[in-house]
Parts: structure tokens; sequence; C-alpha cells
């Protein structure tokens, strides 16, 4: 290898996208002098597995929500739909038609895909991880976080809760899949709480600033485009590799703060990555329009969380 090749560094701008501080400043241009203090911890909690997975069962924990018609457009392209969103943990099925959307939350609607639900939920290689022996069953269930900007309450009322089901279904293990910035805060102070509970852990995600701030026990980085953390779209291969790479980090990992990157690359041109809530790209029109529109997302919200609590 020559000396001039081996100074041909990669682009600047092909490293993982720091979600803080684009969504700090994002915000602090749409108006909102209060910039998010997003939850930071050193120490992390760690349970190693406590019997090999072909023996443990495995469960998936998702920040996605089942599709309800009623609830406006949630489909492939959908804007951000606060009407679809959720604020109690849930359980469903395995089986039947799983139908999970992810308009409720604030992924890359630019480069992210919403059509193929194996970008964001890896149901179809986890059965297929059990029916081959790789794990010794999935849990009967399936479970929903929701994405909550009060970190209290995600450790006081929803953690319990999700912890509660599990234990109900015995599982050994979880996987845990955020897709939005607040998603991959929730499931990692989730996976800490479930850690400290006993239960061993691993976050698939894409904001690997916010995962790794927060702290959690393991850590697979997909450097995909938010809501996409699982996989590329309509490409199997890439679904059975992240999984299995996620395995086998529950595996073996030694140690809390344990991140495995995916070799997957998105894109070989990594402009996508300046897209995300870049404030530099917004003219002074498109900044006043998408104030309004979080604003009228948080009266939404708003009324959806009072009608939670009233139920």
């Amino acid at each position: 290898m020559s000396k001039t090749s081996e100074l041909v560094f990669a682009p600047e701008l092909d490293q993982p996208v720091r979600y803080i501080e684009r969504t700090r400043s994002y915000y602090l241009g749409l108006g909102y002098d209060n910039p998010y203090v997003w939850a930071h911890y050193i120490d992390v909690p760690f349970s190693p597995l406590r019997k090999p997975l072909n023996q443990s069962v495995l469960g998936l924990i998702t920040t996605a929500v089942p599709y309800n018609p009623n609830k406006g457009n949630q489909g492939p392209g959908a804007p951000y739909n606060a009407a679809a969103k959720f604020y109690q943990p849930y359980q469903k099925s395995i089986d039947g038609d799983i139908d999970l959307r992810i308009a409720h939350v604030g992924i890359d609607r630019k480069n992210a895909n919403m059509e193929d639900a194996s970008c964001w939920f890896p149901l179809s290689v986890a059965k297929e991880a059990a029916k081959v022996g790789r794990i010794a069953s999935l849990s009967p269930h399936f479970y929903g976080l929701p994405t909550n900007r009060s970190q209290r309450h995600t450790l006081e009322i929803d953690a319990p809760l999700i912890l509660e089901m599990l234990r109900a279904d015995k599982v050994d293990v979880a996987v845990l899949i955020p897709n939005c910035p607040i998603c991959h805060q929730s499931q990692s102070l989730l996976a800490r709480f479930l850690e400290s509970n006993g239960i061993p852990t691993v976050v698939i995600g894409a904001a690997k600033d916010i995962v790794e701030y927060c702290g959690v026990p393991r850590f697979l980085f997909s450097d995909f485009p938010l809501g996409n953390a699982a996989a590329k779209p309509h490409d199997p291969e890439s679904q059975a590799l992240n999984f299995e790479l996620a395995l086998r980090l529950l595996e073996s990992a030694s140690t809390p703060r344990t991140t495995v990157q995916s070799p997957l690359v998105w894109s070989k041109d990594p402009n996508w990555k300046s897209d995300y809530s870049n404030i530099e790209k917004l003219s002074k029109v498109e900044l006043e329009r998408l104030r309004d529109e979080a604003e009228q997302a948080r009266v939404t919200a708003r009324e959806l969380r009072m009608k939670s609590v009233g139920n």
C-alpha cells in the first residue's frame, strides 16, 4: 500500500450521527429555549446469562405500536402522527396477524423505510432462531414500551409493568429495539431496569450517542437511519445477521457498556446522515411550519396522555 493511499480518510460526515447535539440545535432553532436533559449514568447494571441461549426464553420489546385505522395516516411516508402514540405498556401475541407501525415517533422520514416492519421488529428472524434451536423459544407475547419523555415515569411506572409481563411469561433474556431518539432513551432505561432485576438484555439501536450516554449493558449499533435499526429493508440476510450479532453479544459480553457495531452499511453515500433534524437545512418558512406542527403535536400528545391516565 502506498503512502498516498494510507492518507485517504473517510468523509468527515461518515460517523455516527450525534442525535443529542442535533435535536438540541433543532428545538432551539424552533424557538424552545429549554433543551431536553438526556439520561446519563456512569454505573451500569449487568446480569450475565444464567443459562445457554438454547435453553433460554427470549422476549422482544418494541416502541412500535399496533396499527389502528382510526388514528390517521400511519403508512409508508406518513408524517409524524401524535394521535397514534400510546402511553401504557402493552403485550400482544407473537402469533396471528401483526401490524406494527412507527408513524407515532420521530424517525428519519426522509431515509428510513416505513414499509418493511422487519426494519424495526425482527419477529420473523426471532421465530427462525427458535425453530433451529438457537434459542429455546420466544415468549408467547411481544411487549410494547411507550416512548416517554419523562424518565421518571419510564423507570417508576412503565419498566415495572414490562418486568411483570416478562416474569409472567418466564422470559430469560430480552432484545430491545428502539426507533426515535426518545425511544432509544426509554429502551436504554428499561434495559438498565431489567438488568438490575436479573434479566440480561441487548439493545439494537441506531442512536449510538443516546444509548451510550445513558449507559446500557449490551448494545448492537446499526449505523442506519432512525426507525430501521433492526435491518435493511427487504433484505432477509441483513435481518438474520443483525439478530445473530445481538444473540452473540448476549453470550459474549463480560462487562457492561459492551458495544458492537454491525458491519452492515446503509449506503455508500453518507450524506443521508446530514438530514435528520438539521436546522442548517431549513428555511425560515419551514421552521415556522415545523414549530406549528410541533405545538399541535404537543397538544395532541397531552390530551392522549390525560385520557390514558384517566383510564
